[in-house]
């Protein structure tokens, strides 16, 4: 799948590509290099009304959720088969939009494979119960779809957190309408593409590109919707969430995090520090679930930083599509400014940088989105690099005496999406993840999830989750029905 400026891509509605109602283009840019990528349409809202129309006329005609779900199944099975055998051109889509290395984007479409494969299998396990009832009467529930469901998808992991929440809703029998992030929209017009093939109805996957004040709000405000799921900033979730509510439309949120990783004196720490590497450098430090904030026990302070910083300085950047890159651009210039902007805030508060902070230096990188990896030390608990979520490779180091203490930095945060414990000591680790605010704690573990386990924050990361049996639960509607089985009837 090559990709120049002269590929285009449109938008998707009805089975069709089609271009934008008012005919604008948008020149996307290589992140490694801010020369010109690909043109896509961009969608307005008369766009985001017809996919809207699109999708409640499918759901209501195509059959797509009528049958037992072993249709659906097997759509979504072929979808899977078919992303599969396209997993190069995939990942190198997703890495030249992005800016990730082509390493990195090729687990992603691997997990985007098994997550479609994870639901398929449940789209025929859609079921209700039987509940006892007195007299001649028999009492039943079915599960059934709620209609077209609006997912607003991020820029950090485009195709995966697009399809977390698009599986289970196919699975489950639902339209959907899906808009990805303004610069990232590549891979998923180009796996709605697939789902024809696959066998999906027209006008059951529908893919609008747009920006989220046009079209994202107009997707939510729109009659035809009946579900909201939506991944990226607090601030956008808490806009949209006003409008939903106004209509109480159920809704899915993850909003971010801040994430900590408790390292106590006991902790392997040649793994510990590989682990927070990847936890903070991986995707250049672009993940809602970012291990950012480490806190470590005052005795294995200094080694840790030691080993952590070495693995900083010696990282390979460049272009994720060259060999050997272990951390590519961020997605844009102003990603990277907003970022160095955190290390600047940091360093003037009093905070030392004990690794990167910069641009890189090296002429061949200099037109692209790089920040070499960071890592600050003793920045004040105030500062904005430790309050906010900065969504780069910038790592903060704070150290504590006892458990205790680690516990109630850790906790120190609106966010509560991810956290980490490290120690050889079990029950340790077991009672101190209770004790975490968070919707995910990673024991010796660096950030990890699997489509079978719940993906689920606490506090200012959201509400409601993904991932797991249960996530076609937030998709269906449970319906009761109440048999009168003709008893004797009683004397007035």
């Amino acid at each position: 799948m090559a990709i120049t400026l002269e590929a285009s891509f449109d938008l998707y509605i009805g089975g069709k590509e089609v271009p934008g109602s008012g005919g604008e283009r948008r020149v996307l840019l290589d992140p490694a290099t801010n020369e010109p990528l690909a043109r896509v349409a961009v969608g307005s809202k008369d766009d985001a009304h017809a996919a809207m129309e699109v999708a409640d006329r499918a759901f209501r005609e195509s059959n797509w959720a009528a049958d037992d779900g072993a249709r659906r199944a097997k759509a979504l099975w072929k979808l899977a088969t078919l992303l599969e055998a396209s997993t190069e051109a995939f990942a190198r889509l997703e890495t030249l939009n992005q800016g990730k290395p082509l390493r990195e984007a090729r687990g992603d479409i691997g997990y985007v494979v098994r997550t479609i494969e994870y639901f398929a299998g449940l789209a025929d396990k859609v079921e209700g119960e039987t509940i006892p009832v007195p007299g001649a009467r028999f009492d039943y529930t079915v599960r059934e779809p709620l209609g077209v469901t609006v997912h607003i998808a991020p820029w950090n992991y485009p195709l995966v957190l697009a399809m977390r929440s698009v599986a289970p809703a196919l699975a489950a029998g639902n339209s959907v309408v899906l808009k990805p992030a303004s610069l990232t929209p590549l891979t998923a017009v180009s796996l709605a593409r697939l789902g024809k093939e696959a066998g999906i109805p027209d006008g059951i996957f529908n893919v609008v590109i747009g920006s989220g004040a046009e079209v994202g709000e107009a997707l939510v405000e729109d009659p035809h919707c009946r579900s909201v799921t939506f991944t990226g900033s607090g601030e956008v979730g808490r806009k949209l969430a006003v409008v939903a509510a106004s209509r109480l439309l159920p809704m899915t949120l993850e909003l971010g995090g801040k994430g900590p990783v408790i390292v106590l004196p006991d902790a392997d720490v040649d793994r510990a520090a590989k682990a927070i590497g990847y936890g903070i450098f991986g995707n250049a430090g672009q993940m809602c679930w970012a291990a950012s904030r480490l806190l470590v026990h005052e005795s294995v302070r200094a080694a840790l930083v030691e080993k952590i910083r070495a693995i900083a300085d010696r990282m390979k950047l460049g272009p994720g599509v060259q060999d050997g890159v272990e951390m590519g651009p961020l997605v844009s210039r102003e990603q990277s400014d907003l970022v160095l902007g955190y290390v600047e805030d940091a360093r003037s508060s009093g905070g030392q940088v004990v690794a990167g902070g910069t641009r890189p230096t090296d002429d061949a990188l200099r037109a692209g989105n790089f920040v070499r990896p960071t890592i600050l030390a003793d920045v004040p608990p105030s500062s904005r690099a430790v309050r906010e979520e900065i969504f780069g490779p910038v790592l903060c180091v704070a150290s504590f005496g006892d458990t205790d203490e680690a516990v109630r930095l850790a906790n120190d945060t609106s966010y509560g999406l991810l956290a980490a414990v490290w120690t050889r000591d079990l029950g340790s680790a077991h009672s101190v993840a209770r004790r975490l605010e968070s919707g995910m704690v990673m024991i010796n573990e660096s950030p990890m999830t699997f489509p079978q386990t719940p993906f689920a924050g606490m506090k200012s990361s959201g509400l409601g989750f993904e991932q797991g049996i249960r996530a076609l639960e937030p998709f269906t509607r449970r319906k009761n029905v109440l048999v009168q089985l003709g008893g004797a009837k009683r004397s007035a």
